[in-house]
């Protein structure tokens, strides 16, 4: 299986290894069980200057493993059909055939990569499929990497003189010319590491601004190559259309939060402004005493709004869509999650000002991350700038997400429909509106996001943060379609029409 013919060496084996190497007492053993499996032809170690040597092993000396020069470096090492990439300094324990399992999927795909689930300290870690939108540059392909030899040397010639990105500027390259498919099997396990350093996919800060520069530079490239690109040409909007209540409302989607959301209320309460605004709170049938604590406010000020809504069967985006049609609804929909608070008095008129300077459909602001006794805590203020007017829309088919507090013209946000989901419906939206509409940003902390054992995102299990993860990358496959049509359709318009 998998062999070439070589006149001078005669029947050579499939595999060339690549092993990240800074020290560990386990490599070696790695190394001995790899070559008597009779399908490695030779292991390369990965080092520092000043790594370590292992007999019978060749050695590539990189500064970085992520870096342009390392991808090429391995491509030019591979002699093989395949090269099997282990990502991490860590025991990596294959099971029963695993490798020629990775080596028949290969074989019978096509695949110009393969990842597969694995064991972890015992128990089963199953990742998730990679699919067109899975362009996080944290996508998690587990600890070993099967890469077609010849897909790979391809892309690392598009590895450029990245130092953070080359590995990430292979990975989209490959992806273009053949599928990266996961192996739903547990073909290994995973035990003992070496220190914390860098490693494949393991990238040094992401708030390195360096770091996102060069991401932000490989996946927009990416996109261009794959029609999904998307120009700075914006659809304008009439801020003043319509007739609405108020100028803005406050939207606070909650279910079973007494303990967080009088904070949130009253933080709204205490906004100053020249123009009028509430505070629609969709209490989504709570059991735990926020309906009574919501009544008590509603009651002492009338700019609140309590709503309960018929239906039970609806997510924090079927909870928007029902206060975005409320008759009380404003003209700018600004989010607040029961657990948060804006900042000070003036997030909501700061938000509307810039709304209206910029001439934008959403604008998102920055927070600053706080336990529950307001005190900041790390990593601190989260304020994406990596954003720029110019290429933002592009960059966040790369991130996860646009960052809080978010808000939203209304009667656009109207017509796009909120995804009913609890979990990266507020994402959705602002890939479709980023599509057409520029999006403003504010980029000092006006939002305080406290974070405690409450939140809806805490302690997440492996199953439930794979459903999340997967469907994000859901949402950005749906988004890359959209923008290839609309860039398809621009194009025809252009040329004159569409042609037979």
């Amino acid at each position: 299986m998998g062999r070439t013919k070589n006149s001078r060496t005669g029947t050579r084996k499939p595999l060339t290894v690549f092993l990240p190497c800074s020290g560990g007492n386990f490599t070696g053993g790695m190394v001995e069980n790899l070559k008597g499996s009779g399908l490695v032809e030779s292991v390369v170690l990965l080092t520092t200057p000043t790594g370590q040597r292992i007999p019978g092993c060749a050695t590539l000396r990189v500064s970085s493993l992520v870096s342009g020069e390392a991808v090429r470096a391995v491509a030019a090492a591979t002699t093989t059909p395949y090269a099997l990439w282990i990502l991490h300094e860590r025991r990596i324990v294959f099971g029963q055939f695993a490798l020629q399992r990775f080596l028949a999927v290969a074989e019978s795909t096509g695949a110009g990569a393969i990842y597969s689930d694995y064991r972890d300290s015992g128990n089963g870690t199953p990742l998730i499929d990679y699919q067109s939108g899975s362009l996080r540059d944290d996508f998690s392909f587990g600890s070993v990497l099967l890469l077609d030899a010849g897909h790979l040397r391809r892309g690392a010639k598009e590895a450029g003189n990245y130092r953070h990105a080359g590995a990430y500027a292979m990975r989209l390259a490959v992806s273009r010319r053949a599928p990266i498919i996961r192996i739903a099997e547990f073909l290994y396990a995973r035990g003992e590491g070496s220190s914390p350093a860098e490693t494949q996919f393991d990238y040094v800060d992401p708030r390195n601004r360096e770091v996102q520069v060069e991401m932000e530079e490989a996946v927009t490239g990416h996109l261009r190559k794959i029609g999904a690109y998307l120009a700075p040409r914006f659809a304008t909007v009439d801020l003043d259309a319509g007739t609405f209540p108020v100028k803005a409302s406050v939207i606070i989607p909650v279910r079973d939060r007494a303990r967080t959301i009088g904070d949130a209320v009253s933080s709204v309460l205490r906004q100053q402004a020249s123009f009028a605004f509430n505070l629609i709170a969709v209490d989504n049938h709570s059991t735990d005493g926020t309906t009574a604590i919501l009544r008590n406010f509603a009651e002492r000020d009338h700019r609140i709004v309590h709503l309960i809504p018929e239906r039970k069967d609806l997510g924090i985006g079927g909870c928007w869509n029902e206060a975005l049609r409320h008759p009380s609804c404003g003209r700018i929909a600004a989010q607040l999650d029961s657990d948060d608070l804006y900042a000070d008095e003036t997030t909501l008129r700061r938000i509307v000002e810039v709304f209206y300077r910029e001439k934008c459909a959403m604008v998102v602001g920055s927070y600053r991350l706080t336990n529950m006794n307001l005190e900041e805590i790390p990593p601190g203020v989260i304020d994406h700038r990596e954003w720029t007017p110019g290429n933002g829309r592009n960059n966040a088919l790369r991130v996860n997400g646009f960052g809080a507090p978010r808000a939203f013209f209304t009667p656009v946000l109207r017509r796009i429909t909120v995804p009913d989901v609890s979990y990266g419906e507020d994402y959705a939206v602002g890939l479709a509106l980023s599509r057409e509409y520029q999006i403003g940003r504010i980029y000092e902390p006006i939002y305080l996001c406290r974070r405690w054992e409450g939140n809806s995102d805490a302690n997440l299990d492996t199953a439930t943060r794979n459903v999340y993860d997967s469907y994000k990358d859901k949402i950005r496959t749906f988004e890359l379609m959209a923008r290839q049509r609309m860039n398809a359709t621009r194009g025809r318009k252009e040329k004159g029409g569409p042609r037979g």
